[in-house]
């Protein structure tokens, strides 16, 4: 990269820069690139820059190294500086950061050198004793002086400061200089003037400020910097004595605040038309700092002038002052507002109080039904100064006020003005609604904009957003409110406003949307924005639908699945294609929250319902994954319902199994049955014959097994009972008294009474007696029929068969089945039978 010729350390204290140069239409103009040095200057002590170029050698810069604070290090690779014996400026661009910071710490170095040199050699001491005092102020020895003070050192600098404080006719026979160079038409002489005036100047000192800004110099001094060399001239004095009017609203008495408003525009007048690239960071923070003390002061003076104050709100409260007039006073007010931001935060504040004690808000609401929009965006100003600096002072106006400025805070952002002046109205009903402020006032404020004046947004954009159908139709429909709107009424900006503020409502207010958002369906409304022409409009409703799903509220979703409010969004994005834009990443942004967010919900209704016409743009990749969830949503849904499906017909097969089992012992068993009729012929084949010839009739002493629990009672078993056969009372009557007698005659035990039938405790019961229709008797009328059945034919008898029975209604308990005697068991049967 270097040259051939040199020597391996020269080549590594070399670093490889490019050289720029600023020229008159500023800007940079590259002059080379080559290798920058720290070396001695020929046949000098003195050190410099030497860059040279990577190509044939030759000397692209050379700088004599200054102790002056000329250098700036600039994004760690650039080093730039204004050049004083040429008057440019010039700038070195390193490839490398430590290149930049070895050059930048070598040039520091060698100022630090210079200044401890010049501070400790004989050079200084003469030069210092030179210095006790300046040259005459004279024609001849200007070169002198403007070479004293633009080419002196830090030390150097200090002392002609000091000199020329102590020389009280300094700045007067300098601008007595000045007329005569001017008179005379002296262009060399003026222009040495210019650069002395403006080395002075640069010695920053708030002293000789002090001096050169009085009224009585400021204006010459001004004269003085009109013949800049290198500017063609300018009459700045002319411009600021014909066409600069100072305008009084109130009569100010005091001089000096007269004194310090008229400095404070001719300071700022010099630092931002005079010498805005002459002076240095330095120079310009001290020239704030004068003009910031001078706005602090002549506020101070006049907060305390109470006749002043009062004498300001009186003409703005009076009827009888002209619109011009109060134009100009209310634009006194703004200014003065504006300049209070000088003072200290507390007495800032206190100031504002006071204000708004002489009513200034009453005068700014007049001021919003104003005609003339300039004024109006002045009154905005003033809210917006107020609200930066104390909110609650106006909100607790509007609560007071029952919500009359509010409302024409909304009638103004709804006005075409022109200019942006709708994000000004926008930003003042945003902090008028911030949640995060004391509960009444916030509760009261949001009432008022909800009940009041949320239908005049939304019926601003239903009025340029029309219905389909309405659209198809004509242009003019009637709005919410009864009055004939236009599709072309409302500018885009305040709709874009609108929709900001909306969604600035759905953060701060969750539970005022759900209610009134849901309730006047709000939120198709506002998705009218999708048909109009302006992507940006479209891009707003995609965002304000994003506000609201981000609020994840089950209720929300709902509605906007039930009334299928995600339409109009696929319907425009589809329309939009694959061009890849705003709306296009809007909605795709949107796709993505509602899969990485898994609301279910709105991903199967997306793809249940939009699915036709989202394939179309499937190559997308947020697509893509949005079909992916959806399907392992349906999978894991697929899941758990058959994992469920098969619990359900466990418990249903269960309960079935129970059932069977009850129905099972409930009813009578085939082999019940059958070993019972079998039984039952065996019994009537081996029955014995009476003495009579006939035989007994058995078939009411059937048992049948039953499953009964303890608990039920007699009356609910017996209604149980299946159907039986029904043999006359007096044959059951013969038949017990036979048997009692003739078959158990000797049984007796010793209580007197005999055993009865031994049952079985869990199968068998006696049948109950049925009458003739089938109807089923209780056991009381059992008891009772039996008893006058059985009195005559039993009166020799001690306890018959059937009382046995009756006495144990609940034979259960007895032990196995009842049996009959058998035919054999006595031989007194048998000889009768034979």
């Amino acid at each position: 990269m270097g040259a051939q010729d040199k020597s391996p350390n020269a080549n590594n204290s070399m670093q490889r820069v490019k050289v720029y140069r600023l020229n008159e239409d500023g800007k940079w103009d590259d002059q080379g690139t080559g290798h920058v040095n720290v070396d001695y200057l020929e046949r000098s002590e003195d050190l410099g820059l030497f860059v040279i170029d990577e190509e044939d050698n030759e000397t692209l810069l050379l700088h004599r190294i200054s102790s002056q604070d000329i250098y700036r290090k600039q994004e760690d690779t650039i080093i730039s500086w204004r050049d004083p014996e040429f008057s440019t400026e010039l700038a070195l661009s390193f490839q490398e950061m430590t290149g930049c910071s070895y050059i930048w710490d070598h040039i520091c170095s060698v100022q630090r050198n210079i200044q401890f040199s010049s501070l400790s050699n004989e050079t200084y001491h003469n030069v210092n004793n030179e210095l006790r005092e300046l040259p005459p102020v004279e024609l001849s020895s200007l070169p002198l002086i403007l070479k004293t003070v633009v080419e002196s050192g830090i030390a150097d600098q200090l002392r002609v400061n000091e000199l020329i404080l102590h020389d009280q006719e300094f700045f007067r026979k300098l601008v007595d200089l000045f007329r005569i160079c001017e008179d005379l038409e002296n262009i060399d002489g003026l222009h040495m003037i210019f650069k002395l005036v403006r080395g002075i100047i640069l010695l920053n000192s708030p002293q000789i400020f002090e001096k050169i800004f009085g009224d009585e110099l400021i204006m010459d001094i001004i004269g003085c910097l009109e013949f800049d060399p290198e500017v063609p001239h300018v009459h700045h004095r002319s411009f600021l004595k014909e066409h600069v009017v100072f305008k009084e609203a109130i009569p100010i008495k005091d001089p000096l605040v007269l004194s310090k408003i008229h400095q404070t525009y001719r300071i700022g007048y010099l630092k931002d038309v005079i010498l805005p690239r002459a002076l240095d960071e330095a120079t310009v923070a001290n020239l704030n700092s004068i003009i910031h003390s001078n706005n602090a002061t002549v506020v101070s003076l006049l907060k305390e002038d109470s006749t002043f104050i009062q004498e300001l709100f009186a003409r703005l409260k009076s009827p009888t002052t002209s619109a011009e007039s109060k134009k100009t006073l209310v634009h006194f007010l703004h200014e003065f507002c504006t300049l209070s931001k000088s003072l200290q935060m507390v007495q800032q504040l206190r100031l504002f109080r006071d204000l708004v004690s002489e009513g200034i808000f009453d005068i700014i609401a007049d001021v919003l039904q104003s005609e003339d929009k300039k004024l109006v965006l002045t009154g905005t100003d003033i809210l917006i100064l107020f609200l930066n600096q104390d909110p609650s002072i106006l909100r607790s106006y509007v609560t007071r006020q029952e919500g009359v400025l509010f409302g024409l805070l909304v009638k103004n952002m709804l006005t075409d003005f022109g200019d942006d002046m709708h994000c000004q109205f926008l930003e003042i009903l945003r902090s008028l609604l911030d949640s995060y402020t004391s509960a009444s006032q916030r509760d009261t404020i949001v009432e008022i904009f909800y009940e009041k004046h949320l239908g005049q947004f939304i019926d601003a954009i239903t009025s340029s957003c029309p219905p389909n159908d309405a659209a198809q139709t004509g242009s003019k429909f009637v709005s919410s409110n009864g009055e004939t709107g236009n599709k072309s009424g409302v500018k885009p900006e305040i709709l874009l406003n609108i929709c900001d503020l909306l969604c600035f409502c759905v953060l701060h207010h969750p539970y005022r949307i759900k209610c009134n958002f849901l309730l006047n369906n709000v939120i198709d409304k506002v998705l009218y924005l999708t048909r109009r022409r302006e992507k940006y409009l479209v891009v707003a409703a995609v965002r304000f639908l994003r506000t609201l799903i981000s609020r994840s509220d089950e209720h929300l979703m709902d509605h906007i699945v039930k009334n299928n409010l995600f339409k109009p969004i696929v319907d425009a994005f589809v329309a939009n294609g694959d061009r890849y834009n705003l709306l296009n990443s809007a909605v795709l942004e949107l796709f993505e929250y509602i899969r990485k967010e898994n609301l279910k919900i709105l991903l199967r209704y997306l793809v249940d319902s939009f699915w036709d016409q989202l394939v179309k743009l499937e190559n997308l990749s947020s697509i893509q994954a949005l079909k992916v969830k959806y399907e392992q949503s349906l999978e894991s849904t697929g899941t758990r319902s058959t994992a469920s499906l098969l619990d359900q017909r466990k418990r249903i097969d269960e309960r079935a199994l129970e059932k069977e089992e009850e129905d099972y012992f409930n009813e009578d068993s085939d082999e019940e049955n059958s070993a019972l009729a079998a039984s039952s012929n065996r019994v009537q084949s081996q029955q014995p014959v009476l003495a009579n010839g006939s035989a007994p009739n058995y078939h009411s002493l059937r048992l049948k097994r039953k499953l009964v629990s303890k608990e039920e009672p007699e009356p609910k078993r017996l209604l149980q009972s299946p159907k039986c056969t029904k043999p006359r009372e007096g044959v059951f009557a013969a038949l017990c008294s036979t048997l009692s007698q003739a078959v158990l005659p000797s049984k007796k035990t010793s209580g007197g009474g005999i055993d009865s039938p031994q049952l079985d405790a869990n199968k068998n019961t006696i049948e109950p007696n049925c009458d003739v229709k089938g109807s089923i008797r209780s056991s009381d009328d059992n008891r009772n029929a039996d008893t006058e059945n059985h009195a005559k034919d039993e009166e020799a008898s001690p306890i018959s068969f059937s009382d046995s029975l009756h006495d144990y209604p609940d034979n259960r308990q007895r032990g196995d089945d009842c049996s009959l005697p058998p035919p054999k068991s006595s031989p007194e049967m048998a000889v009768n039978g034979s």
